[in-house]
């Protein structure tokens, strides 16, 4: 079962931390943007394979935008 990677607010990603097809385990950190002048780590819910990523540095998101899949 698929599980999205959520924007918790509005900003711009910084760093991309993994890539495609990347282990990743519950709580590891997959993208880091920027909100309110501060780095803020999004973390993977869940453990699994990195899917799907959607977004690039630079890219301003939305809040629960989907960054990212995991499966």
């Amino acid at each position: 079962m698929a599980t999205n990677v959520d924007a918790p607010m509005v900003g711009k990603i910084l760093r991309v931390e993994k890539k495609v097809g990347d282990k990743v385990e519950e709580d590891e950190v997959v993208v880091v943007m920027e909100a309110m002048k501060m780095e803020i780590p999004v973390v993977a819910p869940a453990s699994g394979v990195l899917k799907e990523l959607k977004v690039t540095p630079g890219q301003a998101v939305e809040a629960e935008q989907v960054l990212a899949v995991i499966e």
